[in-house]
């Protein structure tokens, strides 16, 4: 099974080196089969359990997977590495469509904001033992989740979305637990759930958000969490309509003592109202980045929760980089105080262009998905293929594979770099590189 390889080791920490070791010099490829338990507990004389111990230890960090009756087996793709690397590097000449950006003319200048913000730190500088969050910030995020109808709860700052995202799971999850996870899905945060050596149930998602029936069979599966975006997902822009929250509430209700953790991805860029599914469960976290309204650069994420985990987030972040610079914070309020970005203004640019194209795309008989946010994604019969007939055409798309676990093949494509004059053109690209593809749901895959 193994080929010239042998594990070695007495104990579970020694056996788990040797099948890193083994794997790092390359003699354990991808996807290789490791022995049933009672083989390799045969073979090395130690008790099964102590192989079992071993196992776990591996799945835990992200090395192998395991399948029930069908064992374990090297990942095919190690927990670390990035789904961003699953690209298509646009050549000269070649119109890239597959970043994600936003479109760097909706965004503000930051000049000003900086300039108050430093100016303020001259006369009152941020010294250890200051409160971690600027009191100005938390009224205004306060304020505008409660607008919103997101339950009360105490505020955290996070670099980022993702960073808030990190630290509401540690909160509560163990390696080898599973979270329900949208599939597709966004690639950062399924490199996330893996990297922090949990198990990612895939949940399929139409336009409006994930399907209650499948997110309730991932949960009563034993799933420990569930992740949602509720504007703007990505890749496919699906929104949580009011009908499908209240579903999703009636599933959570049923889960109390699940984590649910909110990405209000479309903050500030979307007009399509957020529908929270917060305060369904005991434990929840809705978290809001600044990055898609005001620019990828400004590394803030405001979080709210309830006060066990948010106390949680607190205290682990204090462990670590101890707070998100207040000079951020500054700047962030003078954008939010100022207006400096029109949302309605925001939305119905990227409407526009996204609408557009998927309007095209029917009218060329293909079915295309993007009910809000920048991005548009595109069922394909054979991805590879289609990424490479657009590359031909002049169009660098994302492949899907970046987003997906378990769901049907698919690109994507951000809105945010076209025109509208060249809504046509990449419409009828697409059109040839993919064919007709019946409409359905973006996950289903039974």
């Amino acid at each position: 099974m193994l080929g010239e390889y042998r594990i070695e080791g007495r104990r579970a920490a020694d056996i788990s080196t040797s099948v890193e070791r083994a794997i790092a010099a390359g003699l354990l490829a991808p996807g290789e089969p490791l022995p049933p338990i009672r083989e390799l507990a045969v073979e090395l004389d130690v008790n099964p359990n102590t192989v079992g111990a071993a196992y776990r230890m591996l799945r835990d960090r992200g090395v192998i997977e395991t399948a029930g009756r069908r064992g374990s087996h090297v990942r095919r793709r190690p927990a670390s590495t990035p789904r961003e690397l699953i690209r298509v590097e646009a050549p000269e000449g070649v119109r890239d469509v597959s970043t994600g950006n936003p479109d760097p003319a909706l965004l503000p200048p930051l000049g000003e904001a900086f300039a108050a913000a430093t100016a303020r730190a001259a006369e009152r500088p941020m010294l250890y033992g200051a409160p971690a969050v600027d009191t100005e910030l938390e009224r205004m995020a306060r304020a505008a989740f409660a607008e919103d109808g997101v339950p009360e709860g105490p505020i955290a700052v996070t670099s980022g979305a993702l960073d808030g995202m990190e630290r509401a799971l540690a909160a509560h999850l163990r390696p080898g637990d599973e979270v329900a996870v949208e599939d597709p899905g966004w690639g950062s945060l399924l490199d996330l759930v893996a990297a922090l050596g949990l198990r990612p149930v895939p949940v399929p998602v139409d336009d409006d958000g994930p399907l209650p029936e499948e997110a309730d069979r991932a949960l009563r599966r034993g799933a420990r969490a569930l992740i949602v975006t509720d504007r703007a997902q990505n890749p496919t822009g699906a929104a949580l309509g009011e009908e499908r929250a209240r579903e999703l509430r009636a599933v959570l209700a049923d889960h109390p003592h699940v984590l649910l953790v909110e990405d209000d991805h479309g903050h500030g860029i979307v007009d399509v109202p957020l529908r929270p599914l917060a305060g369904s469960t005991d434990h929840w976290v809705v978290v809001r980045s600044v990055a898609k309204a005001y620019g990828p650069d400004l590394r803030l994420a405001v979080l709210t929760g309830d006060a066990v985990t948010v106390d949680r987030v607190r205290g682990r972040q204090r462990l670590g980089p101890g707070w998100v610079s207040r000079l951020l914070q500054d700047a962030v309020v003078h954008l939010w105080r100022g207006g400096a970005v029109d949302p309605v203004a925001v939305a119905a640019s990227y409407g526009r262009r996204r609408n557009a194209l998927v309007e095209a795309l029917r009218e060329r008989g293909v079915a295309a998905h993007g009910r809000s946010g920048m991005n548009v994604w595109l069922p394909v019969p054979d991805e590879t293929a289609a990424v490479a007939r657009l590359l031909h055409a002049g169009w660098a798309v994302a492949p899907g594979a970046r987003f997906r676990l378990a769901s049907p093949p698919g690109v994507r494509l951000t809105v945010s770099p076209l025109a509208m004059h060249e809504i046509g053109p990449v419409a009828d690209a697409l059109a040839s590189a993919t064919g007709p593809v019946p409409a359905g749901r973006h996950g289903r895959y039974d």
